[in-house]
């Protein structure tokens, strides 16, 4: 049997990593996480001002489709992010927003938003 995988991309924040990565493996049943990080990634794709570094995401998201055959793209946002200090609201509009985005890049996998709360616990969001 091969190895299933998905893909998160996700703030650097540590405190967001093991939350993320065991949500990802339990509910879509993979057997590991790629993970791309990046400070802010939620705004950083939603809204796409530093086209390099979403350039470098973009790149990054398709190896992992490609060379690891990864079925799920998740983009996390959190609570007390240092990279994008938003309310909850304005983070959720955010993820929504990402998950248009990175859907236009056609990688023909599911695409779903996460948000982690103040307690670390993960929470898809609904577009």
């Amino acid at each position: 049997m091969s190895a299933r995988y998905a893909t998160a991309i996700n703030c650097i924040d540590g405190r967001t990593q093991l939350p993320v990565i065991e949500w990802i493996r339990e509910r879509c049943v993979v057997d590991y996480v790629d993970m791309i990080n990046e400070a802010g990634v939620d705004r950083v794709v939603a809204e796409g001002v530093n086209k390099l570094l979403v350039k470098s995401i973009r790149r990054k998201v398709r190896i992992s489709v490609d060379r690891h055959r990864s079925k799920l793209i998740a983009i996390v946002g959190h609570h007390d992010c240092v990279g994008n200090k938003a309310d909850k609201s304005v983070h959720i509009a955010q993820i929504r927003a990402a998950i248009s985005v990175i859907e236009s890049w056609r990688y023909g996998v599911r695409v779903i938003g996460l948000w982690v709360d103040e307690r670390w616990i993960v929470h898809e969001t609904i577009v």
